[in-house]
């Protein structure tokens, strides 16, 4: 049974957060008591710290697994090939860079895409920013930087003139509705009706 007790210890590892933020008290907004950990970490220390080899690299195949950005990949397919410490430095540090790396790759790429106004102002806030900024705006400002636009192209659509009473309701509707109902509207339905 010893072999399995670093890949309980990291299944364990993953699945804590999970399993902390479903707790009632969580919920419910109260405190929840910290739950008892296998592997004591001292401030300023890492959990990577602690962790062998083996666990050291299964913990960077997880994240290839998990099929990451080409920065992400080349930077954990180098560690791997390398020493624990090579591995321990990619969990540590370089996965946050090569993930930064990436994200800014793909804000890059929204750019060059012709987008509107909000999400050109939004994503160049993001590549100024933060590598937090350029994470949220690929989570969520992306989505309403979008929703914006397509508000200001619905409100094109409906200044037409001679615009049909059908097509007029569709846009409305689609103002009122969702940043997803909007973005279908502008891209597909407003052709449809």
């Amino acid at each position: 049974m010893k072999h399995t007790r670093p890949a309980l210890a990291l299944t364990i590892g993953a699945l804590a957060p999970a399993l902390l933020l479903a707790t009632p008290a969580l919920a419910a907004g109260q405190a929840a008591a910290a739950p008892a950990k296998a592997v004591a970490v001292t401030a300023g220390e890492s959990p990577y710290d602690t962790m062998s080899d083996a666990e050291l690299r299964a913990e960077a195949n997880r994240i290839l697994a998990g099929k990451p950005g080409k920065g992400v990949t080349s930077a954990a397919n180098k560690a791997l090939a390398g020493t624990t410490e090579d591995v321990r430095t990619f969990l540590k540090t370089g996965l946050a860079k090569a993930q930064d790396d990436d994200n800014m790759v793909a804000i890059l790429r929204i750019l060059g895409g012709k987008p509107g106004k909000g999400v050109t102002r939004e994503a160049n806030k993001a590549l100024d920013g933060t590598p937090a900024d350029r994470t949220a705006f690929l989570k969520t400002g992306l989505r309403l930087a979008q929703a914006e636009d397509d508000r200001v192209e619905a409100f094109r659509i409906l200044a037409r003139p001679g615009i049909s009473e059908a097509l007029y309701a569709a846009a409305q509707k689609a103002i009122d509705g969702t940043p997803e109902e909007l973005r279908y509207f502008i891209t597909v339905g407003q052709f449809q009706v």
